[in-house]
């Protein structure tokens, strides 16, 4: 059942192209979403955060703010592909392998779909775009396969998700102190210091990130939807049943984060990338405690990128961009391509 108050923000001219298709990616179907106003325009490929929080993609069909970016000028300047990865969304199946949660699985699902845009579209090489946990998927790319990308961009990009769980548990244990929040407290201290190796412990110290809007930067001049800004687009999308929603918000979450994905969380280190063969930029908010900002600005200037490199900060913004903001990163990922 689609829900009825589904609504379309914009809609593609009958000449151009908008098409939620089933695409078989490591041995697994996954629902592809590709719009377009001129489908000989260049491919950007956009990696979802999460993982299970499939923002952009299939649910972004006609909707314009996309928690990390917009869309509707993005699809009048290239074939725009989302998709909802392994699991998650539409491509939601319980008879995915819980084995197959893997880190690198997701990152041979991405090299394949590539693949498939590369030929499909007649397009020796591609652009690449993530947000968040996407990144991660996005960074690795663009370390094994330049030569399939015209570029990358990383927004909110995570390079050590222990590392970066140290600064957000020191970030909420000071939070919960200003507030006297006793019983927030006692829990974190019963978590301890990342790493997080288990399920649950991973899982239950998102709780008091989200309980103090680690994503989410308000002001009193600055006002932003919030998380049922991004929420309320499931129950908006002209591609989303209630089925997809449950899916999306529950179901996905049991199948996706097994304990080999945790432990393979813990194993990341993109600090240690030293030089890429593709231009790349990262774009960040200045308020993001979610994703720290300092950590990639140490690695920007560390990194060797002959192809051209750039580092951008929206100041409105947390881990989910504020709308005003959304749209700069919409142009500025329209200007990274046009450069």
């Amino acid at each position: 059942m689609v829900l009825l108050f589904k609504k379309r923000e914009f809609r593609i001219a009958t000449s151009g192209m908008d098409s939620v298709e089933k695409i078989r990616l490591g041995g697994v179907e996954q629902t592809v979403l590709i719009q377009a106003e001129n489908p000989t325009k260049p491919v950007l490929l956009f990696i979802h955060g999460g993982p299970c929080m499939p923002v952009p993609g299939v649910v972004s069909r006609g909707q314009d703010y996309a928690v990390s970016t917009t869309t509707k000028e993005l699809v009048k300047h290239f074939v725009v592909v989302f998709y909802d990865q392994r699991g998650a969304g539409k491509s939601y199946d319980k008879n995915t392998p819980a084995e197959s949660m893997r880190v690198e699985q997701y990152i041979t699902d991405c090299n394949e779909l590539v693949d498939v845009l590369r030929s499909r579209f007649n397009q020796e090489k591609i652009y690449l775009a993530a947000h968040s946990w996407g990144s991660i998927i996005g960074l690795n790319m663009t370390l094994k396969y330049p030569e399939k990308l015209h570029g990358y961009i990383g927004i909110s990009q995570i390079l050590n998700w222990t590392n970066n769980d140290k600064l957000c548990y020191d970030w909420v244990v000071n939070k919960a102190k200003q507030a006297n929040d006793q019983k927030t407290l006692k829990k974190l201290y019963e978590l301890g210091q990342p790493p997080y190796l288990k399920v649950k412990q991973w899982t239950e110290f998102r709780r008091p990130l989200i309980k103090y809007n680690s994503m989410v930067y308000k002001s009193d001049t600055v006002k932003h939807p919030g998380m049922i800004g991004g929420i309320k687009q499931f129950f908006t999308s002209s591609e989303y049943s209630l089925m997809d929603i449950f899916h999306s918000f529950y179901s996905a979450y049991n199948l996706t984060y097994t304990q080999e994905l945790i432990e393979d969380f813990a194993k990341i280190n993109l600090n240690q990338l030293k030089k890429v063969e593709t231009r790349i930029a990262f774009l960040h908010g200045t308020k993001d405690v979610h994703v720290e900002g300092k950590p990639v600005e140490t690695f920007f200037n560390n990194l060797e990128a002959p192809l051209g490199k750039d580092m951008v900060w929206y100041e409105n913004s947390s881990h989910m961009f504020h709308p005003e903001d959304a749209r700069k990163i919409e142009k500025y990922i329209i200007d990274f391509a046009q450069a």
